[in-house]
């Protein structure tokens, strides 16, 4: 999540012009251009990604559109008041698949410092369990005061409570703590566990020493474990480039910087990291970068800034994703779509990335839940005025096409 939302024109959708610097040094690869100069990491890895160039933002307001792209839905309509993360509705649907050696939550949410979409109105269980990533680790994954004294006094306290918390006559959020400790308990001196939210110093700096680098390390670590963790959210914010957007020090420069060596070691890392299912990581992870919208187009304004702008883009690799692709195509300065590329000939919307990643994962993206607390029915992915929202098969082989979420919106939607 490039919170923010990163310059569209100045990144993966290039626009050359007389506010270029010359340092971006704009190069065609295959017929794209790419500011080699700003992130030449990714630039190696331009056949891994496939680029949709045809967003469009529906509104300009950084936490509306943050929020709406974590829950595929307008936050200010009455579901989208209770509406939760996309995370936990990948929490709750791959809940029942967890292994019991598999001690992490299914979602786990990195460099977020609490600015987050939780569970909406799920059940906390399926509650990003929120990471800030440090060299030395997690430190709640131990007691000061040993283990044996820790062990002791949790026995204590379940001989005390746990009746209570397992059937409260408080009521679920109670029941729901109890959940809380006990999965917890399960994380702590586990060795496996403290390992994987820890880096060394070599790894840190070849990972850019960020914030957005030390999550991607996490990240991977996670995945290579393997301990049941299926969603990954990174924040990483900065990109609200109102003035001086090229100035070598608190410009784009150390953004991209940052992305540019986090994002594509993460890549590399993947590729050679072999799957749980045979090929390698990076074919089972579906990796998705972008902002809540993108910023004004053409000349710096009078501040040498770029605005709020509605036309933005989305980044994908791995999961099965066609790489070296580019669907859509803007005007020659950026500010709007010229040609959709994909099959709903329309700009793709967060919706339509939801139903995308939902897909690939074999979640079924029609899905009408009646549990919600107004009882209208909360749809995974909300009918849409103006069309039915859709993935975005044209990020896969047409032999890939995720299938399993495909259905009818005239009749065909799963009501659990």
């Amino acid at each position: 999540m490039l919170q923010g939302a990163p310059s569209h024109t100045d990144t993966f959708d290039l626009k050359v012009g007389a506010w270029t610097p010359a340092d971006f040094n704009p190069t065609s690869y295959n017929g794209v251009m790419f500011p080699q100069g700003l992130m030449p990491n990714l630039a190696n890895q331009l056949s891994k990604l496939a680029i949709v160039r045809s967003m469009r933002a529906p509104a300009l307001v950084h936490p509306l559109q943050q929020t709406w792209a974590q829950i595929a839905q307008s936050p200010t309509s009455a579901l989208g008041k209770v509406a939760p993360n996309m995370g936990s509705v990948v929490a709750l649907e791959f809940e029942p698949q967890r292994k019991p050696n598999q001690k992490l939550p299914v979602f786990t949410s990195l460099n977020t410092n609490g600015d987050i979409v939780g569970a909406g109105y799920f059940n906390g269980l399926y509650s990003p369990f929120d990471v800030q990533p440090a060299a030395t680790g997690l430190g709640s994954l131990s007691n000061a005061d040993g283990q044996s004294t820790f062990e002791s006094r949790y026995s204590v306290l379940q001989s005390i409570d746990s009746r209570l918390r397992s059937n409260s006559p408080l009521g679920s959020d109670v029941t729901t703590m109890g959940g809380f400790y006990d999965r917890g308990k399960q994380m702590m001196y586990d060795p496996a566990i403290d390992a994987a939210f820890k880096f060394a110093a070599d790894e840190q700096q070849r990972f850019g020493s960020s914030n957005f680098g030390n999550s991607c390390i996490v990240a991977r670590n996670l995945l290579k474990g393997d301990f049941g963790t299926r969603y990954i959210q990174i924040n990483f914010g900065g990109w609200d480039n109102h003035q001086d957007i090229y100035d070598t020090a608190a410009g784009i420069y150390p953004q991209a910087t940052a992305l540019d060596k986090g994002l594509a070691n993460l890549i590399t890392d993947l590729s050679a990291a072999p799957g749980l299912n045979g090929g390698t990581l990076l074919d089972e992870t579906l990796i998705v970068a972008m902002g809540e919208f993108g910023r004004t187009v053409g000349a710096l304004t009078n501040q040498d800034g770029r605005d709020h702008f509605f036309q933005h883009f989305a980044v994908f690799a791995g999961g099965g994703v066609s790489g070296g692709k580019i669907i859509g195509e803007t005007t020659a300065d950026g500010s709007t779509v010229k040609d959709p590329g994909w099959s709903q000939g329309r700009p793709a919307r967060y919706e339509d990335i939801a139903a995308t990643i939902y897909s690939a994962l074999g979640i079924n993206y029609l899905t009408i839940r009646r549990d919600d607390p107004f009882g209208r029915g909360f749809e995974y992915v909300p009918f849409a005025n103006d069309g039915a929202w859709y993935p975005i098969l044209e990020l896969f082989p047409r032999d890939l096409h995720p299938r399993p979420a495909m259905g009818s919106r005239g009749g065909g939607r799963k009501i659990p």
